[in-house]
């Protein structure tokens, strides 16, 4: 079965497993989409009504173009002007033609340990408190102690460059 599909204002003739790169479409490398600009379908030389039509891609990668160099130059003018540019393309493996119009559906996620809520019980309520006591007592004493090492270290530091500048 082939169908003839319409997107980025250039069309494709396309086939299962047929791969084409397109203008770029939103999407990532391994994300599912459908083509519904359908203009024509069928099997042979026997053609297929194209309403409620989709063909179903895969989106293998985001890539871009050759480099296109855009020179401008105006004779005697003193007039040059050098840019490039390279175009955005999307490269789709086709996997289905036909079928009805899949409704969007929102990607359901993988529940890990972390995403699922923890339920607490009243065991739990005295280590909590616990933890929550450690690291402040952890945190004072790091910080009263780190603060009078900075300022002797502040005080020394004028003295060593003045004598620096008495002995030349």
């Amino acid at each position: 079965m082939f169908a003839i599909v319409r997107t980025g204002g250039k069309q494709y003739r396309v086939a299962p497993g047929d791969k084409i790169v397109v203008e770029k479409l939103a999407g990532e490398a391994g994300d599912t989409i459908d083509l519904t600009d359908i203009l024509l379908a069928g099997e042979g030389s026997d053609l297929k009504s194209t309403d409620g039509l989709t063909v179903g891609a895969k989106i293998v990668a985001q890539a871009k173009g050759e480099k296109v160099t855009v020179f401008k130059k105006r004779r005697r003018h003193n007039y040059r002007r050098k840019r490039g540019h390279r175009q955005q393309h999307t490269i789709l493996e086709i996997v289905s033609i036909g079928g009805q119009k899949a409704e969007k559906k929102a990607a359901p996620k993988a529940a890990t340990k972390a995403d699922t809520p923890k339920v607490e019980t009243k065991a739990d309520a005295p280590a909590k408190a616990e933890k929550a006591a450690k690291p402040a007592a952890v945190k004072e004493s790091s910080t009263t102690d780190a603060a009078p090492a900075k300022a002797a270290a502040k005080k020394a530091a004028p003295k060593a460059a003045a004598s620096k500048t008495e002995k030349k």
